[in-house]
């Protein structure tokens, strides 16, 4: 089956938005200690570009969930496939997060970094599809609200693919 890709989210709109995120953060977060989570893989390019826009010491660190496996849509099912390298115990974090979707997963691994005992704990999302909300999650920094479109690129995939695009796009069969 032949996909089809529309532009959706330029790469200039992205930059500027990232940009406003990371000002966001730096403001809430002066006092030292932030570490950006970064949910593997479909975080990996918006973290890149946020931990550069945010004008604060910080470090970095991953966790690698899914939820998706080769389809468009969520399973329901949240697999840790493996957890932070650092103690995150009495540190600032932001989770940072490519698309809040269900729900599921956000939820799921916030409960779980809030047993490590940070100091604080928000959660920043490129995107967020709320008409496909099942569990609310507190999305403290929000790039786009989007409709419920199957979107790739700046990270997001469809079986492995497109991450590397500039900007987003709506994939379409």
């Amino acid at each position: 089956m032949a996909q089809s890709l529309k532009p959706f989210i330029s790469e200039r709109r992205i930059q500027a938005r990232v940009r406003a995120l990371g000002r966001a953060i730096r403001a809430d977060h002066r006092r030292g200690d932030l570490v950006l989570v970064g949910i593997l893989k479909g975080s990996f390019i918006f973290m890149a570009d946020l931990a550069r826009a945010i004008d604060l010491p910080l470090t970095c660190d991953f966790l690698r969930v899914s939820s998706y496996g080769s389809g468009t849509t969520s399973s329901g099912t949240v697999r840790m496939e493996f957890d932070l390298s650092h103690p995150v115990r009495g540190k600032d974090v932001v989770l940072v997060e490519d698309i809040v979707d269900t729900g599921w997963t956000l939820d799921h691994v916030l409960r779980q970094l809030r047993r490590k005992k940070p100091r604080s704990l928000k959660l920043a999302a490129l995107l967020h599809k709320p008409e496909r909300t099942r569990v609310e999650v507190p999305i403290d920094y929000l790039g786009f609200t989007i409709p419920d479109r199957f979107v790739v690129g700046y990270g997001l995939d469809f079986d492995g693919r497109y991450r590397n695009l500039r900007h987003l796009a709506v994939l379409s069969a």
